[in-house]
């Protein structure tokens, strides 16, 4: 794992895996995530980024998906409301 400090990022891909990021800024990114290490970020702005996801974790998506379809909605709603509710 790489430690990537105040560094301004502009029009570019980045890719996040097991990454470190702070103090950094994107700038019109294209943000990619592949399923690997989950990447860090402290204090880093984002400003007009895509974020998008790769490899094993287009795959994880595709299964929620499927999950959703067959009728497991109440998993997948269980599984957002774990992502979006606050750590305390």
């Amino acid at each position: 794992m790489s430690v990537q400090e105040r560094v301004r990022y502009s029009h570019e891909t980045v890719a996040l895996d097991g990454e470190t990021f702070s103090n950094c800024e994107f700038t019109g990114c294209r943000l990619v995530y592949a399923g690997g290490d989950v990447p860090e970020f402290e204090d880093c702005k984002f400003v007009d980024c895509d974020w998008k996801f790769d490899e094993a974790a287009t795959r994880t998506l595709s299964y929620l998906k499927l999950m959703w379809r067959v009728g497991a909605k109440a998993s997948v709603q269980s599984t957002i409301k774990d992502i979006t509710v606050a750590e305390k």
